[in-house]
């Protein structure tokens, strides 16, 4: 089953997989929330398997980049807090309707950025972050990129549209009627 990010980040959110069953009890087995010291760290390295995806670390802060394009911001390292920015086209107004996401400052989020913040203390949903990751990966990333990513790509169905729409020709012009003779 193919679920897109929104999908996904509502899923991880109200605690259901696509079929409505309760996770919870799956959730403690897994790594849905984690202490906010480790998860920066683990959040990094999730980044940073998609393809052609690197670290730097312009303004003190730590980010993940594909090319020379930042999807992932992970602020600068504090002690026991995480923040993370990340692009969200699709989940946007969802992920601002938590309580503790906000959009990104210095005018990022009028184009879909959204911050999260943990206090030390707080749990970390990795699986919303995951998925907020992906998403923002799949908005920055050249497209041949995320067409490598597969068919779960958000973008995949819209570039093969574009493209069939660009081999259609356009309607040959209407044809003159010879002038009858008189």
């Amino acid at each position: 089953m193919v679920v897109s990010p929104a999908v996904a980040t509502r899923a991880a959110v109200v605690g259901r997989t696509g079929d409505g069953v309760s996770d919870a009890k799956a959730s403690k087995a897994s790594k849905a929330s984690k202490p906010a010291a480790a998860s920066v760290a683990e959040l990094l390295a999730y980044a940073l398997t998609y393809p052609e995806a690197w670290e730097d670390n312009p303004w003190g802060e730590r980010v993940a980049k594909v090319g020379k394009k930042v999807f992932v911001f992970l602020g600068v390292p504090s002690e026991g807090e995480v923040g993370v920015s990340v692009k969200l086209p699709e989940s946007a107004d969802m992920a601002l309707s938590l309580p503790f996401a906000s959009p990104t400052g210095y005018g990022l989020g009028k184009a879909g950025w959204v911050t999260a913040r943990f206090v030390k203390g707080e749990e970390v949903p990795h699986d919303l972050i995951e998925a907020w990751i992906g998403e923002s990966y799949r908005a920055v990333a050249p497209k041949k990129l995320v067409a490598g990513l597969g068919a779960a790509s958000p973008e995949a169905p819209k570039k093969r549209a574009r493209a069939t729409a660009a081999k259609r020709k356009a309607p040959p012009p209407a044809a003159k009627k010879p002038a009858r003779a008189k």
